[in-house]
């Protein structure tokens, strides 16, 4: 299919009640996602019509791009500038979630975004950060991960805030050495205590889901 084709896909797949719970999280389309995914596993890997429908910079076709994407295709300034592109939400959790961390440019990616003045793209840095915690912690600095956190997390804007309080609570989950100094972290700065908690969800709130996810393990 050409992007024209796709394009047209995915304008007869607009929901207006689709696009007002979208909206609500502050993504710009219509697209039930159950329907999104269904036309990319139609569609397969195509990284030509992946890279056409980014181009657009349609939210429903980048969101369709990055599920038919290729990502080991994908040169690291290619994901940088992707990265600072993306407008929405979504778009910025999939790519980081379902291209660059498959990247063989991930660590690179990860040391630079953790670092960017721009908060949106840091908290990219922080979420590979979360990921390199819970998974290949050797070589990080897990104590001066908790001091950044400690300094920063309770002033950082919401999107940068919400990355490093889930690095926060992977600490204290995942390296029982480092629980009492993250528990008592999150104790202190009550970031995210009062967020709403749908009925048998964990609270994003750290000392709660440190507390959880530790008793679950055991």
């Amino acid at each position: 299919m050409t992007v024209a084709e796709v394009m047209a896909e995915l304008a007869a797949l607009e929901d207006p009640k689709a696009r007002a719970i979208n909206e609500k999280h502050g993504d710009d389309h219509g697209v039930n996602l159950g329907k999104l995914r269904a036309v990319a596993k139609r569609l397969k890997t195509q990284q030509d019509l992946a890279k056409g429908l980014w181009a657009t910079g349609d939210t429903a076709a980048r969101l369709l791009a990055l599920l038919i994407c290729r990502p080991k295709a994908f040169e690291r300034d290619e994901l940088d500038t992707m990265l600072r592109e993306s407008r929405t939400p979504k778009v910025h959790d999939w790519l980081v979630n379902y291209v660059v961390k498959k990247s063989p440019h991930t660590e690179a990616l990860r040391v630079a975004w953790f670092a960017d003045a721009d908060p949106v793209v840091a908290s990219a840095g922080w979420a590979l950060t979360t990921e390199r915690v819970a998974k290949k912690p050797d070589g990080l600095d897990l104590a001066g991960l908790l001091d950044v956190i400690e300094a920063k997390m309770k002033a950082a804007p919401d999107r940068l805030q919400w990355a490093m309080n889930h690095c926060l609570a992977q600490i204290g989950i995942e390296h029982a050495e480092y629980r009492d100094r993250a528990l008592d972290i999150g104790e202190r700065l009550q970031v995210l205590k009062d967020y709403p908690t749908p009925p048998g969800c964990t609270s994003p709130f750290a000392p709660i889901w440190i507390t959880e996810m530790v008793r679950r393990q055991a």
